[in-house]
């Protein structure tokens, strides 16, 4: 089997199981076998896609003969590549510990064969869009995850929070989205084809003899694009991104995410929306590599983010949210690798730490769903302890907290020393944002490693299971727990995956990584001193106003609904008064005028007496009167 074969069933067999278990969905238990199996084929033919996965380059499959609409073509081609075939890998095996998870944590739900059927072709949508070599197969599958976004978020529909959060995740990556969609057409309006390589091949240069010599990329190399032009479509692209990604201006959707279900928040958290975008970029690296401008934009958005998430992540009084805050500093650690990248060092040091993020934010996920069962919530009072119910909780709680943290050698420790590596290279090679994203990855690790520390101290806390009151809830099934335990051992020992050459990847500093580890030294024991008899929340957020604020996200919400809701809706009255009042006010005078003419010219053809003629004389003289006033004036 070949590396296109493989990427053509990665895509098809999720689309085939979410058809199949919604068919099953009177049989729910059966349809979320059934998507488990699904997933396993999936991941098994990642695995394969791992082995024969070629070297250099890409290789291309066309699904159909290209559509051609005079001049421009829409080549509706696959890839596989190296780094696709990692990432592809990667999110088989979230999706397969997700559904795992579900089966037993949704088990009584009478809406899981729905579920387990939205999560399989969210699957599917997002293997299209990493396999993707052709713009409209991007956007079909960056539009269907937006979709199946809002059916897994709005899962629990009977309760109003679960439908708002969903709305409003809809709304915000929709309006995004504006922008993603314009920055496409605009480049694919210049390549006179949707295919990437041909995109590429338009943007990609600069002029003197950098472009690529093919028949269909004669006039980009004869008029090299306009710098300022190609900044701005990357930067509506990237636009689209920091929505769908949940990063600044657009961050307050993903952590009110959380009232859907926890399998849910694993599978959007870890490895598919959220982090959708890094690899559409990392597709487009070539251009966005010459876009100052949008690179600068996107630099400074993820500055923003990762500092005040890993902020409002220390602040959170509910761990699942604390997860969600972390996700959004996290992705934006993942993009500012895109922005501050040379192109020697290229765009994998951003899929890398997307791999190992998906690692251990499905591990952290699954196990505060496990542990919120043993618990009855999600709050940091509830949960303080619940790690003791069994000692794989506490391993894996540990050592998922140990990667976000950055710790030196598990997964996300190396990921995250190379994003900074290339932060640093950045910023002493080409200048632009590299300074500005290192200073801020900097502080992010001080950040992260005392929420981190919090994280643990409450859940591990050393309080007697029998002594809990709230312990109402068995062990989780036998395969749920072999799901947990080999994301953490791949949390532990994933880092090996840079031996095998899938991901281009440069040596780290020594000197980097002793420096991150002082920080993470800090922040961790700034935490646990602050511990006292309790949260060492209390020590950072101290007043029930700062809890209040940290809770809701500094109020964005308020933002949003002053800054964009209300403006918009004050404009939608004013021009539905204007509608009403002006414009239909013509149209009823025009009706009332044919009527009054009709009604005096039948009068006139009655033949009336005299004097109705001299009416309609008189009538008349006023009317033209009118008109020369309303003229002069």
């Amino acid at each position: 089997m070949s590396a296109l074969q493989v990427s053509h069933l990665l895509v098809l067999v999720p689309v085939l199981a979410a058809v199949v278990t919604l068919a099953l969905r009177r049989t729910p238990r059966l349809a979320a076998v059934v998507a488990i199996v699904a997933s396993l084929v999936s991941l098994a033919l990642a695995v394969v896609g791992l082995v024969v996965a070629p070297t250099r380059g890409q290789d291309v499959v066309t699904l159909r003969e290209p559509l051609r609409l005079g001049s421009f073509e829409m080549p509706l081609q696959l890839g596989a590549g190296p780094a696709t075939a990692a990432v592809a890998a990667v999110v088989a095996l979230v999706v397969v510990a997700v559904l795992v998870f579900t089966r037993w944590y949704l088990a009584d739900d009478d809406r899981l064969a729905q579920f387990a059927a939205t999560v399989s072709l969210f699957t599917a949508a997002m293997m299209l869009v990493v396999h993707a070599r052709d713009l409209v197969l991007t956007l079909v599958g960056w539009e269907l995850m937006g979709w199946c976004s809002y059916l897994l978020i709005g899962h629990w529909s009977r309760k109003e929070s679960a439908r708002r959060a969903a709305y409003k995740a809809f709304i915000v990556t929709r309006v995004a989205d504006i922008g993603f969609v314009i920055g496409i057409v605009g480049l694919v309006a210049r390549a006179g084809s949707t295919g990437l390589d041909q995109v590429i091949g338009a943007w990609g240069f600069t002029g003197g003899g950098e472009c690529i010599d093919s028949a269909t990329q004669v006039a980009a190399c004869l008029a090299p694009p306009e710098p300022w032009l190609r900044s701005l479509l990357v930067a509506l692209i990237i636009i689209g991104v920091l929505g769908k990604s949940a990063q600044f201006p657009f961050q307050d959707w993903l952590p009110d995410a959380m009232e859907g279900p926890t399998p849910a928040s694993a599978l959007i958290h870890a490895a598919t929306m959220v982090a959708a975008g890094t690899v559409v970029l990392a597709q487009l690296f070539p251009i966005l590599v010459l876009a100052d401008g949008a690179r600068w934009l996107l630099g400074a958005a993820t500055a923003v983010t990762m500092v005040g998430a890993a902020v409002l992540a220390l602040g959170q009084s509910d761990l699942k949210r604390l997860l969600a805050w972390s996700t959004v500093s996290q992705v934006a650690i993942m993009l500012s690798a895109l922005a501050t990248a040379t192109k020697e060092i290229g765009p994998d040091p951003a899929l890398f730490h997307m791999w190992s993020h998906a690692l251990f934010k499905s591990l952290l996920f699954l196990t505060i769903g496990w542990l919120s069962v043993v618990a009855g919530s999600t709050l940091a009072a509830r949960l303080r302890g619940a790690g003791n119910i069994h000692q794989l909780a506490r391993v894996a709680w540990l050592f998922g907290l140990l990667a976000l943290a950055g710790a030196p050698f598990v997964v996300g420790g190396l990921s995250k020393e190379h994003v900074i590596v290339t932060a640093y290279e950045g910023a002493i090679t080409t200048g632009g944002p590299g300074i500005l994203v290192l200073a801020a990855l900097l502080v992010t690790v001080v950040l992260t490693a005392a929420y981190a520390t919090r994280a643990h101290l409450v859940v591990t806390a050393p309080v007697e299971i029998a002594e809990r009151d709230d312990n109402h809830a068995g062990m989780p099934s036998d395969s749920v727990l072999a799901a947990l335990a080999v994301l953490t051992v791949l949390t532990v020992v994933g880092g090996l995956v840079l031996l095998t050459g899938l991901f281009d990847i440069h040596g780290v500093s020594g000197w980097w990584m002793l420096l991150t580890l002082l920080l993470i030294g800090v922040g961790g024991g700034v935490a646990y001193l602050a511990r006292g008899s309790g949260d060492p929340r209390d020590a950072f957020v101290r007043t029930p106003r700062q809890r209040e604020l940290a809770d809701a996200g500094l109020k964005f919400d308020t933002a949003y609904r002053r800054l964009v809701a209300e403006p918009v809706l004050g404009l939608a009255r004013v021009v539905a008064f204007l509608d009403r009042e002006v414009v239909d006010g013509y149209v009823r005078g025009a009706a009332a005028s044919a009527g009054i003419a009709g009604w005096f010219a039948e009068r006139g053809h009655r033949r009336e007496a005299p004097s109705a003629g001299i009416g309609l004389i008189a009538l008349g003289l006023l009317v033209a009167a009118g008109t020369a006033v309303l003229t002069w004036r």
